[in-house]
């Protein structure tokens, strides 16, 4: 099955001119030179070599080559909902391109567009799946101007970065509001910005979210988004699902949450290795068992079949192609480091965090933990969200736990806070000398948790690539 490209897509003289190639083979070369050197996977040198070249490589590549594309943006389930949404559309038998270890910024998603052509800038028959980080979101989509824009939910996240919320949530706004009227808009309902969200755009609109008759979760001092985007009043909430993220109204000026159009009727989450999942969608109810855990798993999934909904593609093969869906590098990933289970756990905000913790608690973890932050640029210099985590909610269960990373000591501090005694704390800054000690101090048969940011993530597992446990973090 193939998508036709727009007939109204750019094409002509520029796509295979001597600058273009030129470019490719400057970004191939890196890419080949990076991975040689053991530097990395050429997920973000590739396109900011080709980009240096020419700035309108990605253009010429996606756009002027009539490739259909989809965009995914949000705060939080960006990589896992890029995942789903190719792992369909391959069981449809469409051709996908993706970035799979969510380099989302421009030069990422320029580098899986001049990694996925060949010398001479022809691209595969496929559609173009790009996670996008927010900031990067006003580059990128002129550039492949998708048939579908999702926007999967937002968060506080790197506040040093993007500021506030409200101003994220502006910035989308401005993209999702110029897509012309055949491209559709996706949008989490169960947001309350979200929901909102280019409202008065001519075109097409696709809804998902949770419809369940009770809460999974309630209102804390990590929620975001909990007054009216209309008139700032207090929302009402009938149900809480995730966060600020539920069945929601405004008692002031009558606003409320819409129907979603794919919806969860019902979820159960199995341990950390299963989410059994119902949706209704427009072509019927859909059964999931997807092999990966928590509750956002129900929405990245029904975020996932909103877009296919959205490229107008049928869903027959949707429950095989979601049961071989695998968690992306450090989403719950298992371990095997040699007869000892590791669990990694990426999480970078609040909300991520909570929700990590919950799935990790309906097996008893975190028990023995390796937990670690960085104020890199890429992970955010501010801290202060720290308070917001809910902590003390695994404190109690904690038999050990090593911090590791650039702010070692104040994430210790607030560990300590939580109620985890300073006995059961040892802070080692150097992640391999922290891994070490975390595996060393492991009772027999006891499982270690890894908690991280995005840059300890990495560094801590190519140190268990090196011993030989797993392989590269972007070939998951």
């Amino acid at each position: 099955m193939r998508i036709e490209p727009e007939p109204s897509a750019p094409t002509g003289p520029g796509t295979r001119s001597p600058r273009v190639l030129f470019a490719l083979a400057a970004g191939k070369t890196a890419a080949w030179a990076t991975r040689a050197l053991g530097r990395g996977g050429g997920t973000s040198v590739t396109g900011m070599v080709a980009r240096w070249v020419d700035p309108r490589i990605l253009e010429r590549l996606v756009l002027r080559n009539g490739m259909p594309a989809v965009a995914i943006t949000g705060s939080n389930g960006k990589t896992t909902t890029t995942r789903f949404t190719a792992a369909l559309l391959r069981g449809e038998g469409v051709g996908v391109v993706y970035n799979s270890a969510g380099a989302n910024l421009v030069q990422g998603v320029t580098s899986l567009a001049v990694n996925a052509s060949d010398w001479r800038g022809r691209m595969p028959e496929a559609v173009f799946v790009a996670e996008v980080d927010e900031a990067a979101l006003r580059f990128v989509v002129p550039e492949i101007a998708p048939r579908a824009l999702l926007v999967t939910d937002l968060f506080r996240d790197q506040l040093d970065r993007y500021g506030e919320t409200y101003a994220v949530a502006d910035a989308i706004e401005a993209v999702a509001s110029s897509l012309p009227p055949e491209a559709a808009l996706v949008v989490n309902a169960d947001d309350p910005v979200v929901a909102t969200l280019a409202g008065k755009r001519a075109g097409r609109r696709l809804t998902f979210g949770l419809a369940l008759s009770h809460s999974t979760d309630r209102i804390t001092r990590a929620a975001d988004t909990i007054r009216c985007p209309r008139c700032r009043a207090d929302l009402r909430y009938r149900h809480v699902y995730l966060s600020h993220m539920g069945d929601y109204s405004c008692p002031s000026c009558g606003f409320a949450r819409p129907e979603p159009d794919v919806a969860v009727t019902s979820v159960e989450v199995a341990g950390l290795d299963r989410t059994r999942v119902v949706l209704a969608t427009p072509a019927g109810l859909l059964d999931l068992d997807i092999p990966q855990a928590g509750i956002h798993i129900a929405y990245d999934a029904a975020a996932a079949v909103a877009v296919v909904v959205a490229l107008g593609l049928p869903l027959e093969h949707a429950a095989a192609s979601m049961a071989a869906a695998s968690p992306a590098f450090g989403r719950l990933e298992r371990i095997d480091a040699c007869g000892t289970s590791v669990v990694l756990a990426f999480a970078k905000n609040p909300t991520s965090y909570n929700t990590t913790l919950r799935a990790l608690a309906t097996e008893g973890e975190p028990r023995q933990l390796l937990v670690a932050a960085s104020n890199t640029l890429v992970d955010g210099e501010d801290f202060g969200w720290l308070w917001d985590v809910e902590f003390e909610s695994m404190a109690p269960g904690i038999e050990r736990a090593v911090v590791s990373g650039t702010r070692a000591d104040e994430l210790a501090n607030r560990l300590r806070y939580a109620g985890v005694p300073s006995g059961r704390l040892t802070v080692i800054e150097d992640r391999r000398a922290a891994l070490d000690a975390a595996l060393g101090g492991l009772p027999p048969g006891a499982r270690l948790v890894v908690l991280s940011g995005y840059t300890p993530l990495i560094e801590l597992r190519e140190e268990m690539r090196r011993r030989g446990w797993t392989g590269r973090y972007w070939a998951v």
